[in-house]
């Protein structure tokens, strides 16, 4: 899985004065937490850091720098504005390399469906799963075959299988599913009536 690093400020005056000063000058206020660190960290980083972070699909290990102190990190939550959606605070938590992590990876599609060359639309359900096992292990993406996938069908998350690791999200959940368009139902329904 790729990593990235992020650069980060501790900060010890945790008031609301100062949280608005570290966001007027650009950075985000931060916290890291988890095994092998006592106490959280309060850290702020440059926003523009987060770019490659936040604002893509794919996922990312952290390497927090912390003023030298490098920390292996998972993001587990973002505070946006609900207005402006400025990054307003970034939660990560820490991580051990022989302890298991749990965390969203997305789903990417492979394969041409049947159901999509007889007019069909390839319908998205699920873009990420849930997934536990050791980071070393866990993949950029989880590769999902539609090759077999025909009119009105779907993959479920049972429908997969991962060396590994192990997807966390339900086996029922639907990943995706070839819907029937409406000029093809009408259609299929008119070739019913002929056969009667």
């Amino acid at each position: 899985m790729k990593s990235l690093e992020i650069i980060g400020y501790k900060r010890a005056n945790l008031d609301k004065k100062e949280l608005a000063k570290i966001r007027e000058e650009g950075s985000v206020p931060c916290v890291v937490y988890g095994p092998g660190i006592k106490e959280q960290i309060h850290f702020h980083s440059p926003a523009i850091l987060f770019r490659d972070l936040i604002y893509t699909p794919e996922v990312h290990m952290v390497d927090l720098n912390i003023e030298g102190e490098v920390i292996q990190a998972i993001l587990r939550e973002a505070q946006f504005h609900p207005v402006s959606e400025v990054l307003l605070h970034a939660d990560f938590l820490a991580f051990s390399d022989e302890k298991p992590i749990t965390m969203e990876i997305p789903v990417e599609i492979h394969g041409s469906s049947p159901g999509i060359m007889k007019g069909g639309k390839l319908e998205m359900k699920s873009r990420t799963l849930s997934v536990k096992g050791l980071a070393k292990n866990l993949p950029d993406s989880i590769p999902v075959n539609i090759s077999k996938l025909e009119l009105g069908k779907s993959i479920k998350v049972g429908d997969i299988s991962v060396e590994g690791f192990d997807i966390m999200t339900s086996s029922n959940v639907t990943i995706a599913t070839v819907g029937i368009p409406r000029a093809l139902r009408g259609k299929k329904a008119g070739e019913e009536e002929e056969e009667i």
